[in-house]
């Protein structure tokens, strides 16, 4: 089971944000936005937490924050009976590049390049093999080892107890051993959801 079987739960405790966001007027492809530049910020304060780790916490925080919006956006869009495809697509490529951004980030802070293209690529087929159930007729797939939810947890998670600790394992310390992470059960979720379709085709 991923966090993403949650959603139900974190829309309800969102409720009141719903309502906030409607009477200040924001529209959901303005929350969308709103996310994006989050990721961005999140992406830029890992990269920075290279030269000052404290910033990974404010990263920590950040990444939080995006997860929240990534489900406003969604709960709003009902609220105000505005869903729509242009919305959906929109909502998408921005998690997508929230994405990107964020594990960039994490990779350009400690100089892992190739790994941090391993974990992005990771995280890229996974989603791409959820939306890419729907495309042929199947329900867009949110399970599997690690869902998004998952993935801005364990950012989270890993990159407040960075500022706590320097451990390391085989080289690696605790942000390298996180787009190991990712880019092994990325890729391994991908497959996973990739099996299940063509089950179920």
């Amino acid at each position: 089971m991923t966090l993403d079987s949650l959603r139900p739960v974190a829309e309800r405790v969102l409720e009141p944000f719903v309502g906030g966001a409607r009477r200040v007027g924001l529209t959901p492809n303005g929350v969308s936005v709103i996310a994006l530049v989050t990721a961005l910020a999140a992406g830029l304060s890992f990269y920075g937490a290279g030269e000052m780790r404290s910033l990974y916490l404010l990263g920590a925080v950040l990444v939080f924050c995006n997860g929240m919006l990534d489900l406003l956006d969604g709960a709003l869009a009902r609220e105000l009976d505005s869903q729509s495809a242009a919305g959906d697509l929109l909502d998408h490529v921005f998690d997508r590049y929230s994405d990107i951004l964020i594990l960039a980030g994490l990779a350009a802070g400690i100089e892992a390049f190739a790994l941090g293209f391993t974990a992005v690529t990771g995280v890229l087929m996974t989603s791409y093999l959820g939306t890419q159930a729907q495309a042929v007729g199947l329900d867009r797939v949110y399970g599997g080892l690690l869902g998004r939810a998952d993935r801005l947890a364990l950012v989270g998670v890993v990159a407040t107890l960075r500022v706590l600790t320097d451990a390391t394992a085989y080289g690696l310390g605790l942000i390298g051993w996180l787009l190991v992470v990712f880019a092994v059960v990325g890729h391994l979720t991908a497959l996973q959801r990739f099996s299940g379709a063509m089950r179920d085709l």
